[in-house]
C-alpha cells in the first residue's frame, strides 16, 4: 500500500492521479477514469472531482493508495 501524503484538508481524484505520478497532466484525467477501475472504499467511481479525505483507500489496478494528513 502507497500512502499519499497531503497538507490540505482534502485532494480530488484528478489531482491524486497526477500527484501520484499515474497520469501525466490533468488532461488524461477523463480517459483514464473511462479505461479504468477505479474504487474509492470499496465503492466504484469516476468522478474527477471525488473529494479524497485522510484515511481513504483507493484502488487502482490492483494497486492500493492511502490518502495521510502530513503533519
Amino acid at each position: 500500500m502507497k500512502k499519499i501524503k497531503i497538507t490540505s484538508e482534502y485532494i480530488t481524484l484528478g489531482q491524486l492521479l497526477k500527484f501520484a505520478d499515474i497520469i501525466q497532466s490533468g488532461g488524461e484525467t477523463k480517459f483514464f477514469l473511462s479505461t479504468n477501475k477505479i474504487i474509492v472504499n470499496c465503492e466504484l467511481e469516476s468522478r474527477r472531482g471525488r473529494k479524497l479525505y485522510p484515511g481513504d483507500l483507493i484502488e487502482i489496478n490492483n494497486d492500493t493508495l492511502e490518502i495521510v494528513k502530513q503533519k
